[in-house]
């Protein structure tokens, strides 16, 4: 991770640590997603400081609240590729075909034959079954 984004982290985490212990305790962590305009109930705080509590003394410290607004990004983007599979997906098959692709394509102004449609889905299906799943899908966008 890069400097300036450890420092900015720190930089947060020193702002939410009231009580100036080098901790973040669940109800600091609730305050802390608040700011950012999330909410989380007392059980989801207590929750996330015991799964991310990498000493087991209740508290975050600065390594574990990183490593909680990482993990959290990380969510933010596979619920953006969810959405965005959904949109080449459109026939509920739980996978990208190549009709949904050339369809898709075509509403966004790019015109592919079908022939085309599979060979970009090819570059990218691991399993090799002709259409691209939510993982396979999720390797390309990454």
């Amino acid at each position: 991770m890069e400097i300036n984004k450890l420092s900015q982290y720190e930089s947060v985490f020193n702002h939410f640590d009231k009580n100036g212990d080098g901790k973040i305790s669940p109800p600091e962590l609730q305050q802390c997603v608040e700011a950012i305009g999330g909410t989380l109930s007392d059980e989801d705080a207590e929750e996330a400081v015991r799964i991310m509590d990498s000493d087991g003394d209740g508290l975050l410290g600065l390594d574990d609240f990183v490593r909680f607004l990482e993990e959290g990004k990380e969510e933010e983007k596979v619920n953006d590729l969810r959405e965005a599979f959904k949109i080449y997906e459109m026939d509920g098959s739980g996978c990208i075909t190549p009709k949904s692709l050339k369809r898709t394509l075509s509403r966004l102004g790019e015109s592919r034959t079908i022939d085309e449609c599979q060979v970009m889905i090819s570059y990218f299906d691991l399993n090799r079954d002709g259409v691209l799943s939510f993982d396979e899908f999720k390797v390309m966008m990454l």
